[in-house]
């Protein structure tokens, strides 16, 4: 499987972004408009964050769906009974961020929304007219402005030793958004799975931003663009013994968003999330 990268300035990047999101779920995007010190800060923020005693202050909120989630309640992949092990803080830019943290998680979120509006309308260009004429919306609007797009900031402790059987970084699974940009991690570790069930390495060069494809696109682009299963694997070298960082940015559209005949987007995350075990059946997420 062929994970293309695309050069943002490229005049065939459209045609070229699409085509990978199209054949595997995933691209990756160099020389993109993104100040890279603006990502180094953000990280370095992080670093500092989960380093501290003071992250248990900003425990995760159920109300509002943000805050920090240790590794010991952290998230079960869908269909898995191993913890994940990780780390995070859910940030939504409506919400407050901890205190002593620099402006940059709220400016490299905001970046990258806008980046994502032009890989919106690159996606749309490069539909189908079929597949295009069943868009509710232009994909760019669905987003703009949307209180459910989450900034997540992962780390992924050194490996002990000890950990379950079983249990890896992150286990298979596929994003639940329209797509998600992330910032190149600290690490790698990111794969993919082909149809044949085969794991390939996703590029992160320093400096590159990965999209792919999340449930919500392939939803309402009827199946045209798939969203594709993804994993983070535990290293197996020296690098085992070091922390590793990430920050996805995922792309959620409003919650009145039409996605399909069957969902909004607010019927569909409150599906997910139910499947997920983060909100009980039944029960609806408050998407203000």
């Amino acid at each position: 499987m062929y994970v293309a990268t695309v050069n943002y300035h490229d005049p065939k990047a459209s045609a070229l972004f699409a085509a990978s999101l199209r054949d595997t779920g995933f691209a990756v995007i160099h020389n993109h408009p993104i100040d890279t010190k603006l990502i180094h800060d953000c990280y370095d923020d992080w670093k500092r964050f989960f380093a501290s005693e003071d992250k248990h202050r900003y425990r995760f909120s159920t109300g509002r769906q943000d805050g920090y989630i240790p590794i010991e309640i952290a998230e079960k992949a869908k269909g898995h009974d191993v913890l994940d092990l990780k780390e995070y803080y859910q940030f939504y830019l409506s919400n407050p961020i901890p205190d002593n943290m620099g402006p940059y998680t709220a400016q490299l979120a905001q970046a990258l929304i806008t980046m994502a509006t032009t890989l919106l309308n690159w996606i749309e260009q490069e539909s189908p007219e079929n597949i295009a004429k069943q868009y509710s919306q232009p994909l760019s609007s669905m987003i703009v402005p949307s209180p459910r797009t989450l900034f997540r900031i992962l780390h992924y402790p050194p490996l002990t030793g000890d950990e379950a059987h079983g249990a890896i970084r992150a286990a298979e699974h596929e994003d639940i958004n329209l797509i998600t940009l992330l910032p190149a991690a600290t690490a790698t570790g990111l794969q993919v799975k082909d149809v044949h069930g085969k794991w390939h390495d996703v590029p992160a060069d320093p400096g590159s931003i990965v999209v792919n494809v999340g449930d919500m696109l392939q939803e309402c682009s009827d199946g045209y663009y798939k969203a594709t299963t993804h994993r983070v694997c535990n290293p197996v070298d020296e690098t085992s013994s070091q922390s590793r960082f990430s920050m996805p940015l995922f792309l959620h559209p409003a919650k009145e968003v039409v996605l399909s005949a069957r969902h909004t987007a607010k019927s569909y995350l409150d599906e997910r999330l139910q499947e997920l075990g983060i909100l009980p059946m039944g029960m609806s997420l408050n998407a203000e």
